[in-house]
Parts: C-alpha cells; sequence; structure tokens
C-alpha cells in the first residue's frame, strides 16, 4: 500500500498594510452675512489629524483652532488646509498644539501643504503653533498665499529643529505669497540631513529654532515699514532677527533663536512695532 504525506496546514498570514500614509484635507471658509458684517464659517471641514474648532468670536472676527486629533504627519502621510477669508471678513486660525513631524514605518517623506485665500478688504490671521522636525523625519512643507489687493494678512510661521537633545529631521520649506497675481515672496529653506551649510554661520549658526512673521496691507503703502534689527547682539547666542520691507506693500521679520520660546518672543516685538 502506498502512503502520502500530507503537508501539514500553515496559519494564515498577516495582510501586509498598504506602504502609503495617511491621506487628509481641512477646509475652511469665511463669509460675511453683509459687506461689514459679521463673518460666519460655512465650511468648517475637518478629517484624519485635523480637529477643527470654532473659538469665541471678537467683535466680527471669526476664530478657528486647529485641534491634533492624531500624531502627523508622519513618514508617507499627504497633509493639506485649505483656509479662505472671502471679500470683507475676518479671520483668525491657531492651533491648540505644536505640529511634530516623525519618522514613518516606511521611510518615505512626509507632505504638509497649506493653501491661504484672502479676499478683497479681508483680514487672515495665520498664527498656528510651531511646527517642530523630530530626529529621522521627512517632511516637505508648502504654503500658497493669494491676497487680494486690498487684503491684509498676518502669517506666522515658527519652526524648532530637533526636540531636546536630538538631531533635527530633515525639513523643506517653501513659503510663495501673490497678491493680485503678482508674486510678493517666495522662497525656499532647507535644514537638517541632506541639506548643505544649513548649520553653518552662513544660515543658522547653531540655533535651532528659525520663523518668520509677514504683515501685509494697505497701510504699508503710505507708512512703509523701517528697518530695525531684533533681539541682542550677533554671538550672544540670544537669538537675533531683522524686520524689514518688502514691496507689496508688506513687511517681513525673520528671526534665529536658540529654543522655540525665544523664537517667539522676538516675533512678538517685530508685530509689536
Amino acid at each position: 500500500m502506498t502512503t502520502r504525506t500530507l503537508p501539514l496546514p500553515t496559519a494564515p498570514q498577516a495582510t501586509a498594510l498598504p506602504a502609503a500614509g495617511l491621506r487628509a484635507t481641512a477646509r475652511i471658509v469665511a463669509r460675511a452675512d453683509e459687506p461689514g458684517g459679521t463673518t460666519r464659517l460655512p465650511v468648517l471641514d475637518g478629517g484624519g489629524p485635523f480637529a477643527l474648532r470654532r473659538v469665541q468670536s471678537h467683535a466680527d472676527q471669526a476664530r478657528v483652532c486647529l485641534v491634533g486629533a492624531m500624531s502627523a504627519p508622519l513618514g508617507g502621510d499627504r497633509l493639506r488646509i485649505e483656509a479662505t477669508a472671502e471679500p470683507g471678513t475676518s479671520l483668525r486660525i491657531t492651533a491648540a498644539a505644536a505640529t511634530v513631524a516623525l519618522p514613518g514605518r516606511t521611510g518615505e517623506l512626509a507632505t504638509y501643504d497649506v493653501h491661504l485665500t484672502v479676499g478683497d478688504g479681508a483680514r487672515l490671521e495665520w498664527l498656528p503653533e510651531p511646527l517642530i522636525s523630530a530626529q529621522g523625519s521627512d517632511l516637505r512643507m508648502t504654503t500658497t498665499i493669494d491676497l487680494a489687493p486690498t487684503a491684509s494678512l498676518v502669517f506666522r510661521e515658527e519652526q524648532v529643529l530637533g526636540r531636546a537633545g536630538e538631531h533635527t529631521g530633515a525639513l523643506r520649506s517653501r513659503l510663495t505669497v501673490r497678491q493680485a497675481g503678482r508674486t510678493l515672496l517666495d522662497q525656499e529653506t532647507a535644514y537638517g540631513p541632506g541639506a548643505p551649510g544649513w548649520d553653518s554661520s552662513a544660515v543658522l549658526g547653531g540655533h535651532r529654532a528659525v520663523g518668520q512673521l509677514l504683515l501685509c496691507g494697505t497701510e504699508f503703502a503710505d507708512h512703509p515699514a523701517e528697518v530695525r534689527l531684533l533681539g541682542g547682539a550677533a554671538g550672544d547666542g540670544a537669538g537675533q532677527g531683522v524686520l524689514a520691507p518688502l514691496a507689496g506693500p508688506a513687511a517681513l521679520a525673520t528671526v534665529v533663536a536658540p529654543d522655540g520660546l525665544t523664537l517667539r518672543r522676538l516675533l512678538a516685538a517685530a508685530a509689536a512695532g
């Protein structure tokens, strides 16, 4: 009699997770009931890591706070925020906590795109908490701002390179601002692994926090901002910056500092005039 050995049953194999990361978009639209009237928020749509919360309004200004619903961005994530302040509105957007860019399990880079649109006679204040580039992360961030001829903007951007006691991740950031279709500002920065000279005296000079404050409005047409130095003397380790006028009309403050607290203090001094 011939016998045959049957193979033993094997355990079911776990289904491999897709390599792609999270895809999420948040949308905010501010609209006025009438010219100069109260600003409403007909569109407040968050998803994934974006939880959008209405904050008590101030006068005719609508306020939104961005609350992180999960850790993001991680490697492989594709995140986007779109905010529109329609003509005659006033909108302020803040965040409840810092955004931390973290490495993902696949080693892919993450992208974080912000698109802001400000209509005629509207004012948008974009005042998030800092972006922290954690060791091992790889983030590409783009911010595009389209301004109408009489729009007003307060835009703050803060970046901290590495958490306490760790090296920074790779961070590439591009900011493009257009007013009435004309380019007002277009700049790109790169820090961390793969970016030559980013920590040299010609760029950050050993500092680990960098930020800028962009102010746009018709008031700068008649009274351009005067060039002003911010912070202490070069080399004292306390952080330095400069406030300078831009064509547009607008003013731009650029600051480097040893930490996020010093960075915020210097940017606040620039905003105070």
